[in-house]
């Protein structure tokens, strides 16, 4: 994991490559790939349970 000066060369670095006004649609972007992951790890997680409920029941 990067520390202390490593972050200001990686965020240089971001702005070089991608430009000042991209950063907030990356930024953006990846928030919503995040909440979209989170939602599908927890829809997978609901369907294991009622897998394992009606095993159970079974």
């Amino acid at each position: 994991m990067p520390q202390g000066s490593e972050w200001i060369f990686i965020i240089i670095a971001v702005v070089v490559l991608f430009g000042g006004s991209q950063i907030p649609k990356l930024a953006r972007s990846l928030g919503e790939a995040k909440k979209e992951f989170k939602q599908g790890l927890d829809e997978g997680a609901s369907e294991e349970s009622d897998d394992k409920a009606d095993k159970a029941s079974s």
